[in-house]
């Protein structure tokens, strides 16, 4: 199983980070992890990255209820930045939501990947990252 270079962690729970980041580390499939609190964070990132694709993460797990920038605010960013970013990258949208609305609304949008209700348990990380490789 080959592992992932890079995936971003976008979500504004401290706790949630420290789990996600433990169980990442403990099934060795992620090569490097990075962790940022809210969209805004994130974008500023990709778009100081531009250029450089070993910057631009293989995956994103990204919270849509945080603060600055929420994750609906994010995705619409990430849209008019993916033509210049040179890599494809996977996004996973991992809420606690489970309004209808909110899935059927990733759903809709072609760069979410998925949609998967919290808490992710290491066995569905696991088979997420498995599926990349």
């Amino acid at each position: 199983m080959k592992e992932i270079d890079t995936l971003f962690l976008v979500d504004d729970d401290d706790t949630y980070q420290f789990i996600v980041q433990r169980t990442l580390s403990s099934i060795n499939l992620v090569k490097s992890i990075r962790i940022f609190s809210n969209g805004r964070e994130a974008i500023n990132f990709l778009e100081s990255s531009i250029g450089d694709p070993n910057l631009i993460p293989d995956v994103i797990l990204l919270d849509l209820t945080m603060p600055i920038m929420d994750g609906w605010q994010f995705l619409e960013n990430y849209i008019l930045l993916k033509p210049r970013l040179g890599k494809r990258v996977h996004i996973y949208v991992v809420s606690s939501s489970v309004d209808p609305s909110d899935v059927e609304r990733a759903k809709n949008i072609s760069e979410v990947s998925d949609y998967i209700v919290k808490p992710i348990t290491k066995q569905k990380l696991i088979s997420l990252l498995s599926s990349l490789s």
